[in-house]
């Protein structure tokens, strides 16, 4: 089962290739989504956080619900359930105080950290080219996000870089799943009630604007929700360190979503550092793909 009926006659690694695509999108959508609703202070941060999951998990329940009447509802991981939840929480508080550019720079530097020291602990092997790519893909993206990187807010740093190791620890926990839309509803569903006790423990903090809830719902329902299915999906075809690295080109997709979405100027430094940011990811996935060989 790939998740997208469509993908069925493709080749493996076509399968992983295009799915994987699709849930770096999704990611970079996320980022976008959040940024513009929070920057603009549409919405406080406990609700962005709230409408999101409540609106993956309507999402996905809608989507399952037919399945779970026929053949039961699996085993829910609260590991993976406890993983999601904070990472939506903490991304969303951490944005309040952090620039986009260095947000995701702690975000994608502690999901590295954290899949590259449980795969390397579990003895994967990472040829040195494939080190030299990650190198490129690292540089490019710092050289992306450099020009907004002054000493971040230590709290804020602190929330991201709780969310980051939240979502590497969640992406290794759905290596192998066998039914990646299955788990993501579960996890989903198993997050709404934490993220409602976050959102009583803000009331004092509580505005929703009709544009940021919709843009909470959005994220939910559709980045988030079917994007992480998908994510999951993709993650049976990938070893956790090619899972890592290439979480590094959502950055990039989302500078550019900013040039096309919130009018952002395109400039030799996005095209530069994305050139080598996506180019050291290609890097690594092809040492993967010929090692598969």
């Amino acid at each position: 089962m790939t998740t997208i009926p469509f993908l069925n006659h493709l080749p493996s690694v076509a399968i992983t290739a295009v799915q994987t695509s699709i849930a770096m999108i999704a990611f970079a959508a996320n980022s976008l989504l959040c940024r513009l609703a929070l920057r603009q202070e549409l919405i406080d941060a406990a609700s962005f956080a709230t409408v999101r999951v409540i609106s993956g998990a309507l999402m996905l329940f809608l989507i399952v619900l037919p399945h779970w009447k026929t053949n039961g509802r699996p085993e829910t991981s609260w590991r993976s359930a406890t993983m999601l939840f904070t990472y939506m929480a903490f991304f969303s508080f951490a944005y309040l105080s952090l620039s986009a550019g260095t947000g995701a720079l702690i975000l994608f530097a502690a999901v590295q950290l954290t899949m590259f020291t449980v795969a390397i602990r579990s003895g994967e092997q990472f040829p040195l080219l494939s080190w030299a790519g990650l190198a490129l893909a690292v540089i490019g993206l710092i050289y992306l996000v450099s020009p907004g990187i002054t000493a971040p807010d230590p709290l804020g740093a602190l929330l991201m870089t709780v969310a980051g190791i939240a979502w590497g620890v969640y992406s290794l926990l759905g290596k192998g799943c066998p039914n990646p839309l299955a788990a993501t509803a579960n996890n989903f569903i198993y997050s709404v009630p934490l993220v409602i006790v976050v959102s009583f423990l803000f009331l004092g903090d509580l505005h929703i604007s009709p544009e940021g809830l919709a843009l909470a719902a959005s994220s939910g329902a559709i980045a988030s929700g079917l994007g992480y299915t998908i994510w999951y999906a993709a993650l049976r075809g990938l070893k956790p360190t090619s899972a890592a690295t290439v979480q590094l080109s959502a950055p990039v997709i989302a500078a550019f979503g900013g040039v096309l979405l919130l009018s952002e100027p395109i400039t030799l430094r996005l095209i530069l550092a994305s050139t080598a940011t996506l180019g050291g990811v290609a890097i690594v996935l092809t040492q993967r793909n010929q090692s598969l060989k």
